[in-house]
């Protein structure tokens, strides 16, 4: 419907354009429509003619009523009425909503997508958690409304590319490489003190006892050795430790007893069993990805290199004690950034800036990061990179998530992940269901603190949110299940015949809720903020259960009923694709 108005709004302004109301040299904008918030200023609203006021010499109502004059005759619209200053709302026909049920069950699984986006192409890269363990509830947050966001962008036709980078090197891995050994020598009867940086989860004994049962004893090593000559640990009641120096020393004494070939095996093994891991995961929340994109391969393929020779190329990479920094306070950062170290090794930093690089190098005409809101800092000296490449820094857009707190009994769940004390992506969708965990996720702002009631997302109530949108459509399909029971045929395809009929306010409601769907998407998408179209689609099943409660869909009248049975599956299609987009199931029964 807004598509068609602002088809009759720019054939008024070509009409006053050959009027010489309006400029022929100066090409008006696009009108910008909107839905009204108050139904007492009808459907929907324009500025236009406020906007466009001083290019056509005259006063925004005089030019409001030059436009509304010129306007073609639609059967979509009732009336027309100039509010205010200027602004012109419209009031759309009946026939306007009843067409729209027709359409909604023509169009079916495609209705509310669009070509807005143009085959532009898109990169979204989200979770990318380091494999250094299971996904937890925060990874979840950041995955529900990654895969949303980038489904959202393929709705409206872009061309989306979903990307998960993978952290397959430096200091994590090989703690937790370190982590993974030293527990396989537990395993083989050396008594040592586990570090206090080290991964302590299950899953490190786990992947240690696969070590053992493969390899037996053959890469053990006495404790002592290992141990030797190591800084002492930060513990309790222990005031000069340093874990940070005690773990470094452990993970380099690891490396020389076990050789660059075994160390490589315990690394892959860690790697490959935690990321087997995470693609399972994640598979199994509805989510999956065009390229897993190795950490690795950006030094192995030369990529880091490459990057920081153009930044020195361009003169900003300079060296002091031994180390390259980039020159990252001449476009905004805080401080300048280490890229290469006094030992040779690349940071994590250097890598990024190769990532970014690789990224709008493969074409991307917009690139989207969904990272955890604990990387806000990396915005700016990210962007800072891409800018001294000579890219433009504004492709890159990146996307904050503020982590999850889980409550159950209406206490806060604990989690700490360096422990292993946390709750896993895994219990939780097995605790709650999968469709729960997506649809909680991204109903708030990604920016927004979230805390996820467990004993709410399993209740069956309507104060469940997914719990009652999905209920809505399993009346539908009661209704149904009804008809076939009492033999009524159900023949959706005679076009608007009939509908006139629905003339009672819910009807009327669910009309208008039907119409917001595509502008709902196309808002959710452009503004990435999946949390709209949930809002969305539990008014509209509030609208339903509304009607439900109020009307016989299955009466005697046969032209009534059918105009209801069409209404009503006009609201399970638009239900069915709302939740598709979000990776949630309509059930048929509950």
């Amino acid at each position: 419907m807004k598509s068609e108005l602002i088809k009759l709004v720019g054939s008024a302004l070509d009409i006053l354009r050959d009027q010489g109301v309006l400029d022929d040299n100066q090409s008006a904008p696009i009108a910008q429509i909107e839905r009204t918030r108050d139904p007492a200023h009808g459907d929907f609203a324009t500025n236009l003619a406020m906007v466009l006021a001083k290019r056509a010499r005259c006063q925004p109502r005089e030019l409001a009523e030059r436009l509304v004059a010129a306007l073609p005759a639609s059967p979509l619209i009732d009336r027309v009425e100039i509010a205010g200053p200027g602004f012109i709302n419209f009031r759309l026909s009946n026939d306007a909503y009843h067409g729209l049920v027709p359409e909604i069950l023509h169009q079916g699984a495609w209705y509310g997508r669009s070509n807005i986006g143009k085959g532009k192409r898109v990169q979204v890269e989200f979770v990318s958690a380091n494999p250094t363990g299971p996904l937890h509830v925060g990874h979840g947050r950041g995955a529900a409304y990654g895969a949303v966001v980038a489904d959202l962008l393929a709705a409206i036709g872009f061309d989306v590319h979903r990307e998960y980078y993978v952290n397959d090197a430096g200091r994590q891995m090989d703690i937790l490489s370190t982590s993974v050994w030293l527990r396989y020598l537990e395993l083989c009867g050396e008594e040592l003190d586990f570090p206090s940086n080290g991964y302590h989860g299950d899953y490190v004994w786990d992947i240690a006892a696969s070590l053992h049962r493969e390899h037996g004893d053959s890469y053990r090593i006495n404790a002592a050795k290992v141990y030797k000559s190591l800084p002492p640990d930060q513990i309790e009641g222990q005031a000069n430790g340093d874990k940070e120096a005690h773990i470094d020393a452990l993970i380099a004494n690891t490396k020389r007893l076990l050789g660059d070939h075994r160390y490589r095996l315990v690394f892959e093994l860690g790697l490959n069993t935690i990321l087997d891991d995470i693609r399972n995961d994640l598979g199994e929340f509805g989510i999956h990805y065009q390229e897993w994109y190795s950490e690795r391969s950006l030094t192995e393929s030369g990529a880091v290199n490459l990057a920081i020779q153009r930044l020195r190329d361009a003169d900003q990479i300079y060296e002091d004690a031994g180390a390259l920094w980039f020159r990252s306070t001449a476009f905004g950062d805080e401080k300048d950034r280490v890229v290469m170290r006094d030992n040779g090794q690349t940071t994590y930093f250097a890598s990024d800036i190769a990532y970014h690089m690789d990224k709008l190098e493969r074409g991307f005409e917009r690139v989207i990061d969904i990272w955890g809101a604990d990387h806000h800092g990396y915005i700016p000296r990210v962007k800072a990179a891409l800018t001294a490449l000579g890219d433009d820094a504004d492709r890159l857009d990146v996307l904050l998530v503020q982590f999850a707190a889980l409550y159950r009994g209406g206490e806060k769940v604990q989690m700490s992940t360096r422990s292993g004390d946390f709750v896993t992506l895994r219990q939780l969708r097995n605790e709650v269901g999968r469709d729960a965990a997506r649809f909680f996720y991204v109903m708030r702002r990604c920016e927004q603190h979230m805390d996820f009631d467990l004993d709410l997302a399993k209740s069956q109530s309507a104060d469940n949110p997914v719990y009652y949108v999905q209920y809505a459509h399993a009346r539908v399909e009661s209704v149904l299940r009804q008809a076939a029971d009492r033999g009524i045929a159900i023949d959706p395809t005679a076009g608007t015949a009939n509908l006139e009929r629905l003339t009672q306010g819910h009807e009327q409601a669910l009309l208008k809720a039907l119409s917001r769907y595509s502008d709902v998407v196309e808002s959710a998408a452009l503004k990435e903020e999946p949390h709209q179209l949930t809002h969305y689609l539990r008014e509209l099943a509030n609208d339903f259960h509304a009607y439900y409660n109020a009307h016989q869909f299955l009466v005697d009248d046969p032209q009534l009923r059918d105009a209801r049975i069409k209404l009503i599956l006009a609201v399970r299609q638009v239900l069915r694709n709302g939740l598709a987009l979000i990776g949630v199931s309509a059930p048929e029964q509950m």
